[in-house]
């Protein structure tokens, strides 16, 4: 079927694949950033891996790559490199910077991570039919990212990652700010904001100007915000 394309339109293709790829490169990156000790060039690796995370869909159908490409499975390769980035750096990072309780406790939470996101991948509901994500959808990245920034109690976090597991086997409705069209301006500017202050709270830690800091809350209830209304609204 891909001979029926021309070259352009062939290597436009190979293009959204390897972008999307490079997810792998950026977890690996963030990975040894985690080794060596380096919160923040982690955060900062898993931020742009999610960007890229962000917009190759919509570059992967904008230019056809399911039927330029059909032997290239892209949901396949996306979800290999979301279980890495999404999942597997963020449990190193939760483990390796001390975000859960010290010894077992924190290697069995890590797991729990690990295990839990496996039915979220695996899960052929993972998605509503008007884009809504069923159950948590192991976003383990950003759940990291706000116990770093927070610096709440070991335990704390260790509640927190339990009900998130859970969560994953729920219906509650978590908000795909750039599937969900309800509203979508609106997601995908407040999503940017928020992405905004994650870069800038990141670079500027420990300094943590106020006005950034309340933004940053602002549009994270206006997210929980959308998901609370949409999981009572029902099916």
């Amino acid at each position: 079927m891909s001979a029926a394309y021309g070259i352009t339109h062939r290597l436009s293709a190979w293009g959204v694949h390897i972008f999307t790829a490079s997810g792998a490169v950026l977890g690996l990156l963030a990975l040894l950033a985690a080794a060596a000790g380096d919160a923040k060039l982690c955060l900062m690796w898993l931020g742009v891996a999610l960007v890229v995370d962000g917009v190759d869909g919509t570059l992967a159908r904008r230019v056809s790559v399911k039927q330029v490409l059909p032997g290239i499975d892209g949901s396949a390769l996306d979800l290999v490199i979301d279980y890495l980035t999404y999942v597997v750096v963020p449990a190193v990072f939760i483990h390796r910077f001390g975000l859960l309780p010290e010894g077992l406790v924190s290697i069995a939470l890590a797991a729990w991570i690990l295990l839990t996101a496996l039915y979220c991948f695996a899960n052929v509901g993972m998605k509503s039919g008007d884009n809504y994500f069923v159950g948590f959808p192991a976003i383990w990245n950003v759940v990291a990212l706000y116990f770093w920034l927070l610096d709440l109690s070991p335990w704390i976090n260790a509640a927190v990652v339990v009900v998130l597991g859970l969560l994953t086997f729920s219906t509650a409705k978590f908000l795909h700010p750039f599937r969900v069209k309800a509203l979508m301006p609106l997601n995908i500017a407040v999503t940017t904001v928020w992405l905004l202050c994650c870069i800038a709270l990141v670079v500027l830690e420990p300094a943590r100007p106020g006005w950034l800091f309340g933004l940053w809350l602002a549009t994270s209830v206006y997210y929980a915000a959308v998901c609370a209304w949409r999981t009572l609204r029902g099916p």
